[in-house]
């Protein structure tokens, strides 16, 4: 046995022993660090290594994995995974490290191989390696890119005395400090699990997991569970058991949403584990139980709603619905999950980027409070994988930043009490030396946005041309805003990027709006795009976002620059945010973005007179296009999004003509596809002269003097009425529905049109219901 060979063997002898993972870092020029990698796989045996990075020759026979792949491993295990970040076609992947950081299981190894000058962080330029290739923006190489965030990576890496590093001048690596355990032992997850004398429970294994199991197989009517967990507690899996049970207890019927499909990988998995006669594919799970077919269905979020419209679906009993990963969902979608669906649960990580748990309860809390307050909370916190104190799961909490958090609500509160907020614009370098207000102000933008991903942290401090503007209580970071420049491309390149025939990187909406929008100045024009904007949860609604966005207007047009932009998943709250803020929408995209769920929608607001003229053209434009979209290529968007869509734009004259149709209709007389574009006409007349919309399309109920009666203010004031009459009126769906569902959508139709002649006050007694309603 070689003496590398005996080293690893007492060193896995010993994780084990402690259950937990081992580290190595290989810290050389990419010949050496390439060499070693080979040795330190020759002298284990591994079942399950994974090879991630380009191709390496001296490591025939192990599985590789491009970097661009790596989520496709989540819910997989691995005894080795080694990352390649030395290699001059590599580079150090934060998405990827992250995700199968997770995979590595207890008494296995992490090992990662990084260019030498790694190991003196602070000596000599750092540029960004050929992973920053993802982060450059036309028209600027990743070489020129300074490398901030590797710089950080690296001096987090010198920090973690728990880690294996193995020096170029060494011949065997050093090992790591040991550390000890804060809790109990705990197992990796298997098809077929041996429980811990933590769980009494033999589909369990920890406490935790096994009290999840309980409450979710017991869910009670109007009392939804709440379930935030860090990475690798067993969560997802807790959701699965508990969905087996249910089958077996008898329910035949239930419904699974998250934001991926490999989201809930690890849920469907433990389903097939425990119900082997059952079947997995792509539409869930399926199987045969007492002579019945019983099935949990996978839907995707925007498919959930229009699936209780489905022949087969009560809509006073709904299927349970569990889900997943709930904090990268938009919080107005969850709400109004929580009025449709009498039993559900959400689930969600509280780190890890998937959405956090905090943000997630901050912004869905009270509504739980007013609409189930017999909702309950559960915090998995045993680890499944791996013992507490484990040191890859620390390290990377370090160098992904993971438990970035923002300032707590009592710091916040006693600097406002000595401290006016002031707008700084914060230096990049600074900031990722200073630990603390880059855990702030990471936290805020991670707490804010449905989705982060690891690669975010390294935009913030390395993306080319990023700016920062941020409000400061004292010394404590409350507010901040990413700004990112675009466009001023010259004529011709612009000419090119207009018909599609180049795409410089970057750019995304000036490319976007010259492309698919058709507006060739928007390529020409110079724009500051707002990435991101975050306020801390104790100052919002107190004028700080507004400050932060004046001084970014103020600078903007200091710095000649004459539109500002944004882009972000269609949701209701966002678009009233912006709206509110002087912003007009520019374009709907016709496919679901992959973080949000959502289609993505750019808006726009003009610093001068000829860009708001310009901009105010192109809003026409989108507003001509908008209900063809929704009747075709946008025909899925949620009936709330379009809703808030529609809002923009002038109402129309009244007209006797319509007035006679609206009549005919509700009167009785013809069908709702012969008065469809008049009754769309009335309507929008109407909702376009109600108050902006909000989160959730919240209106007070309209003035029973202006509609003559509550039940005419049901028909159109509340949100399900308003969803209701969108998905009517410009989206069709007639299609899907049964018969009863077209008798039914037929008749909310009619009250639909007595309701607009109420509401335009031509009197009730004018208006007869038709015969049988």
């Amino acid at each position: 046995m070689s003496p590398l060979a005996e080293w690893l063997r007492e060193q896995c002898e010993a994780l084990r022993a402690r259950r937990v993972r081992g580290v190595l870092w290989i810290a050389a020029d990419p010949d050496t660090a390439l060499a070693r990698a080979s040795e330190w796989i020759a002298a284990g045996d591994w079942r399950t290594p994974l090879w991630l990075g380009p191709v390496n020759e001296n490591a025939p026979g192990i599985p590789r994995l491009a970097a661009a792949k790596a989520r496709s491993r989540l819910g997989q295990e691995h005894d080795l995974v080694v990352i390649d970040a030395v290699s001059p076609q590599g580079g150090f992947d934060p998405d990827a490290f992250g995700a199968l950081s997770g995979t590595v299981l207890a008494g296995g190894w992490l090992v990662l191989l990084t260019p030498a000058h790694w190991l003196t962080p602070e000596a000599g330029p750092w540029r960004g390696d050929a992973d920053y290739r993802r982060l450059t923006q036309w028209p600027h190489a990743a070489e020129t890119l300074k490398a901030r965030y590797l710089r950080r990576v690296a001096r987090g890496l010198l920090a973690a005395e728990s880690m294996a590093v193995w020096k170029p001048d060494a011949l065997l690596p050093r090992a790591g400090a040991p550390t000890r355990s804060a809790g109990k032992p705990a197992q990796a997850q298997t098809s077929t699990p041996t429980p811990t004398p933590a769980s009494r429970d033999a589909d369990c294994l920890t406490a935790d997991q096994a009290e999840a199991v309980a409450r979710l197989t017991r869910l009670r009517r109007r009392r939804p569970l709440v379930l935030v967990a860090d990475r690798g507690r067993g969560k997802s899996a807790a959701l699965g058991i508990a969905a087996a049970r249910r089958l077996q207890q008898g329910e035949r019927q239930l419904w699974v949403s998250a934001p991926t499909r490999e989201a809930v990988a690890p849920l469907f998995a433990r389903l097939a584990a425990l119900l082997p006669e059952g079947r997995v594919d792509e539409t869930g799970f399926t199987l045969t139980l007492a002579g019945r077919p019983a099935q949990v269905t996978w839907l995707p979020p925007e498919r959930v709603l229009p699936a209780l419209e489905g022949a087969e679906i009560d809509p006073h009993a709904p299927p349970t619905l569990l889900v997943d990963e709930a904090a990268a969902i938009p919080a107005a979608r969850l709400i109004c999950w929580l009025e449709r669906f009498p039993r559900l649960a959400f689930a969600t990580t509280v780190h890890g980027y998937e959405g956090t748990g905090r943000g997630f309860e901050v912004r869905l809390r009270e509504r739980l409070d007013q609409l189930t307050p017999g909702w309950r909370r559960l915090r998995l916190s045993e680890p499944v994988r791996w013992a507490e104190g484990d040191p890859l799961e620390a390290l990377t909490r370090d160098l992904l930043c993971l438990d970035a958090e923002a300032a707590s609500a009592e710091t916040v509160a006693a600097r406002a009490e000595h401290h006016a907020v002031r707008v700084v614009w914060l230096d990049r370098e600074a900031l990722a030396a200073n630990a603390t207000l880059l855990t702030q102000a990471f936290g805020l933008l991670v707490q804010a946005h449905y989705r982060t991903a690891p690669s975010d942290l390294r935009h913030l401090l390395d993306g080319p041309e990023v700016m920062l503007p941020a409000v400061m209580l004292g010394e404590t970071l409350v507010a901040i805003a990413v700004v990112q420049p675009e466009g001023g491309f010259d004529a011709a390149l612009a000419a090119e990027i207009h018909h599609g025939r180049r795409r410089p990187r970057g750019h995304l909406m000036a490319q976007s709006l010259a492309f698919h929008g058709g507006h060739l100045d928007a390529a020409c024009a110079r724009w500051w795009r707002l990435m991101r904007i975050a306020v801390h949860p104790t100052l919002r609604r107190r004028g700080v976002g507004s400050q932060l966005l004046a001084a970014v207007e103020e600078a903007a047009v200091a710095a000649g620059i004459e539109r500002l932009g944004v882009s972000f998943g269609a949701e209701p709250g966002l678009i009233a945010f912006w709206r509110h803020a002087g912003f007009v929408t520019l374009r709907l995209g016709l496919t679901r973005e992959a973080a949000s769920g959502e289609p993505a929608l750019m808006l726009g607001r003009g610093l001068t007179p000829v860009a708001r003229a310009t901009l105010a053209a192109m809003a026409a434009d989108f507003r001509l296009l908008l209900p063809d979209l929704l009747s075709q290529a946008a025909r899925d968007l949620d009936p709330e999004v379009a809703a808030s869509l529609l809002w923009e734009g002038e109402s129309g004259p009244a007209s006797n003509a319509l007035r006679a149709r609206l009549v005919w209709f509700a009167e009785g007389g013809g069908e709702l596809a012969l008065v469809r574009p008049w009754l769309r006409q009335a309507w929008l007349d109407w909702w376009r002269r109600q108050p902006a919309p909000g989160a959730e399309l919240a209106l007070a109920d309209t003035p029973a003097e202006s509609v003559q009666g509550s039940d005419v203010a049901a028909a159109l004031g509340t949100p399900a009425a308003i969803a209701s009459a969108v998905a009517a009126l410009f989206q069709g769906h007639d299609d899907r529905l049964s018969d009863d569902g077209r008798r039914g959508r037929q008749a909310r139709a009619r009250a639909l049109a007595r309701g607009l002649l109420a509401a335009a006050g031509e009197g009730r007694d004018m208006v007869k219901p038709a015969p049988g309603e």
